[in-house]
């Protein structure tokens, strides 16, 4: 099976792209027969545009509202663990106790 074609675009062509949609307000199918873009990547970039983000972001990186939404997150599910652990160790302390001879009251 033959790999369809894929193209790569510059950052500087799709926020152009995007931004030209945008204040001419043509068409996506228009402007991608124009630029010979499809029309779901051009969605795509409006889309980005609309929301205020770049239409390209690098590999890896995220804005800070959503960094600190995932530490928020990872604290929580660390305060849930180290509360789990801390139960565990309890029970299997009194457990311990529970089976050395000599220990029970």
């Amino acid at each position: 099976m033959a790999k369809a074609n894929l193209r790569s675009y510059t950052p500087e062509f799709r926020e152009e792209a995007a931004k030209t949609i945008l204040a001419q307000g043509s068409s996506l199918e228009e402007a991608g027969r124009r630029l010979a873009v499809p029309k779901g990547t051009l969605a795509n970039w409006v889309a980005a545009a609309k929301r205020g983000m770049p239409a390209v972001t690098a590999p890896g990186s995220r804005t800070v509202a959503e960094l600190e939404a995932e530490v928020a997150k990872l604290r929580k599910s660390l305060a849930e663990a180290c509360m789990e652990r801390d139960v565990i160790k309890k029970a299997a302390a009194y457990f311990a106790r529970e089976s050395l001879p000599g220990m029970r009251k």
